[in-house]
């Protein structure tokens, strides 16, 4: 185990030790108190779910793998990782949705899911240009299909001749890159900084990068956010959807690094006690339950500022479109400081949702179109890595 010696006594009296915190400060106030603050202590136990972030930048042998190790890393809806790449011939890589993965409850028609390969094929050609080589992108090469995805190519990449590595400051900044799951500080964000983050070169004619930091539209938002939470929370395909991708406790996490991790001795401490289980989480009226809640409701009340994706039409292209614009944003987060967190429970598209979707496309889509993402925006602590699937579990024969 990361070439340390297994000692069942010390993990077992690391465990007690977090059991008795659990019990001294309690269940309930110690599981706000964890998720609320956005403390996922990972440390060393998670350095098989983390190893991809390490393994990027070296040589697979392959400009293709190389590129891929790079492209895993993307922000993706859920942690739910769903791609699958093929390598075809020499130069060609075909990208197709692991269909197992979708988010049938939260994300009906896959919208998110798309936006999750936009951010993708960002960061694979990205990648390429890095190392100098150009790309050709195809995008739904077998047709976008229906309201569902199927089995059809998202996208098929050919890398081409070798040219000069490009030099993407952004690039620079792929191995930093969080989603902050944290309280934000009670720091404003200037108006400047707003619109450095909002400022890329590269957005095509259909979509729109947007945001705000003035505290009326800052608590108009906090109040729809928390809306489209409680909606999910309470409804129960959704809230059971999200509950079925907990990982509670390191050997969760590294057994399954997809999905929501929850890691950390006291995580795994709390679900071994009972304090912190699927079950309690899935029992309205629960100390699980209710503090989970709660704890969402910190993390969206922290918001300094929030920022949005919008399309003029809904086309898979533009949702792609929107993704490569929401990973460029992150970046540029990054540089600037600044956390960001997707909130994207108002943009679902199943029947509750219905009042806050209206009113979120009301406020930043008046003319038609397409809300695509909405992040909150802050100041906060240092974020942990998301958990990944090493590359070769995602690589499939032709």
């Amino acid at each position: 185990m990361c070439g340390e010696r297994f000692n069942p006594m010390a993990r077992k009296a690391k465990i007690m030790t977090s059991r008795r915190m659990v019990l001294k400060i309690g269940g309930a106030a110690a599981l706000v108190t964890i998720l609320g603050c956005g403390a996922y202590l990972h440390g060393g136990g998670l350095g098989k779910a983390l190893a991809p972030w390490s393994e990027a930048g070296t040589s697979f042998g392959d400009k293709r793998l190389d590129a891929l190790a790079f492209a895993i890393l993307a922000p993706n809806p859920h942690n739910r990782q769903p791609w699958r790449f093929t390598l075809s011939g020499d130069d060609k890589i075909i990208i197709t949705c692991d269909l197992e993965k979708r988010l049938p409850a939260t994300d009906p028609f896959d919208r998110q899911i798309i936006i999750g390969f936009g951010c993708l094929l960002e960061l694979l050609e990205m990648a390429a240009a890095h190392m100098g080589v150009a790309t050709k992108t195809v995008l739904f090469p077998e047709g976008q299909g229906e309201a569902h995805l199927d089995n059809r190519p998202i996208a098929e990449v050919v890398f081409l001749e070798a040219k000069k590595p490009m030099d993407n400051p952004l690039f620079d900044l792929v191995l930093e890159r969080r989603t902050n799951r944290h309280v934000f500080e009670d720091k404003p964000i200037a108006a400047d900084i707003l619109a450095q983050l909002l400022q890329d070169q590269n957005i095509p004619e259909n979509i729109h990068l947007g945001g705000t930091v003035a505290p009326e539209n800052v608590a108009s938002l906090i109040a729809l956010a928390r809306q489209g939470w409680q909606i999910e929370y309470e409804t129960e395909a959704t809230r059971r959807e999200s509950i079925r991708l907990m990982r509670i406790g390191n050997r969760a996490v590294n057994e399954n690094p997809d999905g929501i991790s929850l890691g950390g001795i006291a995580m795994g401490a709390m679900g071994a006690s009972g304090v912190l289980t699927p079950k309690a989480l899935d029992r309205p009226g629960s100390f699980a339950f209710k503090a989970s809640l709660n704890a969402y409701f910190r993390l969206i009340e922290s918001a300094r500022g929030f920022v949005f994706v919008t399309s003029k039409d809904n086309a898979r292209t533009s949702q792609i479109e929107a993704g490569r614009a929401w990973l460029r944003l992150n970046l540029r987060a990054q540089d600037l400081g600044i956390g960001v967190q997707p909130l994207s429970q108002i943009l679902q598209e199943f029947p509750q949702m219905a009042e806050p979707f209206e009113a979120v496309h009301t406020m930043f889509a008046p003319q038609g179109g397409v809300v695509q993402m909405l992040g909150r925006i802050g100041y906060g602590p240092k974020q942990d890595p998301s958990p990944r699937w090493p590359l070769r579990a995602k690589l499939y024969k032709a």
